[in-house]
């Protein structure tokens, strides 16, 4: 048996044991994908932290995502293999510095998505992903101002889409700020016959030049259910790993870099390791804890999104 045969085969005894089990976003590493009972983006991940029976939850994501599911699941030990996995975008929206930017605007109900920490959550009236955002933000009331937070480039987007005018809190995420435009049009010249899908975390002019925007299960489910067989493919790149699986038949372009180097990656996404999840399984650290006032102030707006998605 090879190394990583035998520590597949030991995680897949200590979940037993645990009675546990593996969410994995994404944009985790192909073999955290291939050994997760569960892969999904943001929403479903939510949904799934929400619903499972089982005692240990190891999340295979980043930090605000193992503190979702803390948030919906507190009587569950939930554990995070490398709790340095934080996410930029998340980062971007400091709590204290969120509560001045709501104070400046107090008649306005807060959207923010689900890329946040548990603090800006508990600040928030309604949580969405880029799975639910245009629906949820339709269902507010009209004569009510929405300011939407974190990432700007999504809310632009949900703005578009919605006809609903957004004050944006300026955040973003480092990996869909770095995709090249010239490389985006080169690809196009050498693929006129390819589909391209983003994001809507991508920069507005990316955006523009898409066929297809939506969240990263809509992109999956969008390869499966067009008839091109060539994406350029403009998202974290782990994705990939299971739109190959899905469409084996089909071509994947991902896109440079603004340096040109094809890594676009998430620095974060891929602290994580199939070691750190044995560890964390094994030791049951670094577990994810929370204040009580707290997690009951975050739970509320996601209890809301939730029910406003089904």
């Amino acid at each position: 048996m090879s190394a990583d045969n035998a520590l597949v085969a030991a995680i897949e005894r200590l979940k037993q044991e645990r009675n546990a089990v593996v969410l994995a976003h994404y944009y985790q590493a192909p073999e955290i994908q291939d050994i997760a009972d569960f892969i999904g983006d943001s929403l479903e991940l939510s949904r799934k932290a929400a619903s499972t029976d089982a005692d240990v939850i190891a999340f295979c994501g980043v930090h605000f995502m193992a503190e979702t599911a803390k948030i919906l699941s507190p009587q569950k030990t939930v554990v995070l293999p490398d709790l340095n996995a934080g996410c930029s975008l998340a980062d971007d929206c400091p709590a204290d510095a969120f509560a001045a930017f709501r104070e400046q605007h107090p008649d306005h109900l807060v959207v923010s998505y689900i890329n946040c920490t548990a603090a800006v959550k508990a600040q928030s009236d309604l949580i969405c992903t880029s799975s639910n955002a245009v629906d949820l933000v339709r269902q507010l009331p009209a004569d009510r101002p929405v300011l939407f937070a974190p990432d700007q480039n999504l809310g632009r987007w949900v703005q578009q889409q919605s006809g609903r005018e957004l004050t944006l809190w300026p955040g973003r995420c480092i990996v869909h700020e770095t995709f090249s435009e010239e490389a985006l049009l080169q690809l196009k010249l050498e693929h006129p016959e390819a589909e391209v899908i983003a994001h809507p975390e991508c920069q507005v002019h990316l955006l523009d030049l898409a066929d297809f925007i939506g969240s990263t299960s809509k992109l999956l489910h969008h390869t499966e259910s067009s008839a091109a067989d060539t994406f350029i493919v403009l998202t974290e790149p782990g994705i990939l790993h299971q739109m190959k699986q899905r469409v084996p038949k089909k071509r994947l372009i991902d896109v440079p870099g603004l340096d040109g180097c094809s890594c676009n990656a998430c620095p974060y996404m891929r602290l994580n390791t199939l070691e750190k999840l044995h560890d964390c399984l094994d030791t049951l650290e670094p577990a994810i804890e929370m204040d009580e006032p707290l997690r009951q102030r975050a739970l509320e707006p996601i209890k809301r999104m939730l029910a406003l998605s089904r």
